[in-house]
């Protein structure tokens, strides 16, 4: 399970630095189940606090990079693209979280 969870972390990955300069057929839903099976078996019970800060910050600034001169769009366009990936596998890491608060 642990090469499974690697991979489709680096596809992922590899995919919405990808996408940023070419078009992918389904490249959204792509990146959505990477970023799913990433928060199913890649996150562990003591990363849930450090990726979810990560997985905040990352969404909340991808947006804003496009003031930079020249390559701006393109930075902005991988940030993206990485928080589309980011975000199925925070919402799982969040659920699990929430599930696990609630048994103790």
């Amino acid at each position: 399970m642990g090469s499974i969870g690697k991979y489709a972390f680096i596809g992922g990955v590899a995919i919405a630095v990808l996408m940023a300069f070419v078009s992918v057929p389904n490249g959204a839903l792509i990146l959505a189940v990477l970023g799913a099976i990433v928060g199913f078996l890649n996150i562990t019970e003591d990363e849930h606090q450090g990726f979810l800060i990560a997985a905040i910050a990352l969404m909340s600034t991808a947006g804003s990079l496009s003031v930079l001169p020249t390559l701006g769009a393109a930075v902005t366009a991988v940030a993206a693209n990485l928080a589309a990936f980011v975000a199925p596998a925070a919402l799982i890491v969040a659920l699990k979280s929430l599930l696990d608060s609630s048994r103790d």
